[in-house]
């Protein structure tokens, strides 16, 4: 349990500009590709999050010599010094991308045993297409006691993904890097953080080609060199900047993000009636109305985001009219609208689906975070409310967005940490 909790006192316009970090979402897939190198890597742009932290320490318990310096935002891996390839289980339970190891760690060494993901609830995370990958490029693979137990030599070959995985695709790419022939991946997930990773894995010598498309082509190399590599920004922060912004009805230019990765929000904002305005690395957001009420379905990239769904969802319970979001990703993400009725929303919940009734104010009140972007939510619905909102395990932010509290209080939001008390461990004073 977090021991602090954060409070926000809505109801100010955000104003000014902010950057944004580099990419979570890209980040937690390079570091573990970097073990694939047979030289030293380092890696730029790595957002200060916990899930980077979280990777450190299981890189350097695989044996790898790691360097993160997060005020340079950069990351030194030699991974010549790796003398394991069992992910330890408490910190494979510390984030969600752990099972990236696994395909690293059968690139690398034939060998993985990693435990089942960790991080946020938001339901099942199915790793059938995973395995399917992997046993299809010669693993032998068993799922026993919440440990996937990977062994065997990688070898190219066809990979038909029955729907579209992104940790899949991802996982797939890592494995086949270094496999001994070509690998296609048919079916594959094109989200902006997998032509990421490719464009790393090219640097140190990969042939990857078709990244962005649903087919994806790996040449294995069975020499993969050390590079210098800059992660893109993060799609996400960008988004939730963007909704917090509209949510305010401020007037905020975001810097650093590739506008063209947000167009399926940017369309949805449009459509409330929010102006954005492009530039060639930056965004501004102004509302100089009411917003209108719209329907969301989340889909795999160019879709709507599910990673975007929470904050968006939170702000249309302030829309003028009835707002539907049809969740079809993950099934558990609809839990922070339930937090939000404690603060005046008007929500029902069926299956995947919300229906918001938009209301004309929101109001603090004490809530409580689930999940990363669920955290992200309920901070724009803090930024809205009429009062102080109270968010308990704010810790789930931290793992996803850099410094959140510090940029949202330049662009003039009151929003500070206090600690939890409980009777076993009085405040201080």
């Amino acid at each position: 349990m977090d021991n602090y909790k954060l409070l926000i006192t809505g109801g100010i316009p955000l104003v000014g500009e902010t950057y944004v970090s580099g990419g979570k979402n890209t980040s937690v897939a390079v570091i573990p590709a970097a073990l694939l190198s047979d030289e030293p890597c380092t890696i730029e742009n790595l957002p200060d999050i916990e899930d980077v932290r979280v990777l450190v320490d299981i890189l350097t318990a695989l044996g790898a010599q790691v360097n993160f310096d997060p005020a340079a935002r950069q990351m030194y891996v030699d991974p010549r010094t790796v003398n394991s390839f069992k992910v330890p289980f408490k910190q494979s339970q510390r984030m969600r991308a752990s099972y990236y190891l696994i395909g690293a760690l059968l690139g690398r060494c034939g060998h993985a045993e990693v435990g089942y993901p960790g991080g946020c609830a938001i339901g099942n995370r199915p790793m059938e297409q995973h395995l399917k990958a992997f046993r299809a490029l010669g693993a032998e693979v068993e799922d026993k006691g919440g440990v996937i137990y990977a062994n065997g030599r990688m070898l190219g070959g066809d990979v038909f993904f029955d729907k579209i995985t992104v940790g899949g695709t991802i996982n797939a790419m890592l494995a086949a890097a270094r496999a001994d022939g070509i690998t296609i991946l048919h079916n594959a997930a094109k989200e902006p953080h997998i032509v990421d990773l490719a464009n790393f894995l090219n640097s140190m010598g990969a042939r990857v080609k078709g990244a962005g498309t649903d087919t994806i082509r790996i040449t294995g190399q069975s020499f993969l060199h050390g590079s210098t590599y800059s992660v893109i920004p993060d799609q996400i922060e960008t988004g939730t900047l963007m909704i917090a912004a509209a949510a305010t009805r401020g007037d905020v230019t975001i810097r650093g993000c590739i506008p063209t990765h947000m167009e399926a929000l940017t369309a949805k904002l449009l459509e409330m009636g929010v102006q954005v305005s492009d530039m060639d690395d930056a965004i501004r957001v102004r509302t100089l109305r009411g917003h209108r009420a719209v329907n969301i379905k989340t889909q795999e990239y160019p879709g709507f985001p599910t990673d975007l769904q929470q904050p968006m969802s939170a702000l249309l319970t302030r829309a003028s009219g009835d707002s539907i979001v049809i969740e079809t990703i993950f099934e558990s993400r609809l839990k922070h609208l339930m937090e939000m009725r404690r603060m005046g929303a008007r929500v029902q919940i069926v299956d995947q689906t919300a229906l918001i009734e938009g209301v004309t104010e929101l109001y603090g009140a004490p809530v409580t975070a689930t999940d990363l972007r669920a955290g992200a939510a309920l901070v724009v619905a803090g930024l809205m409310a009429k009062g102080t909102t109270e968010i308990y395990e704010p810790g789930f932010i931290e793992r996803g967005y850099e410094h959140i509290e510090e940029k949202l209080r330049a662009l003039g939001a009151k929003i500070w940490r206090e600690p939890v008390c409980d009777h076993t461990d009085p405040c201080a004073g």
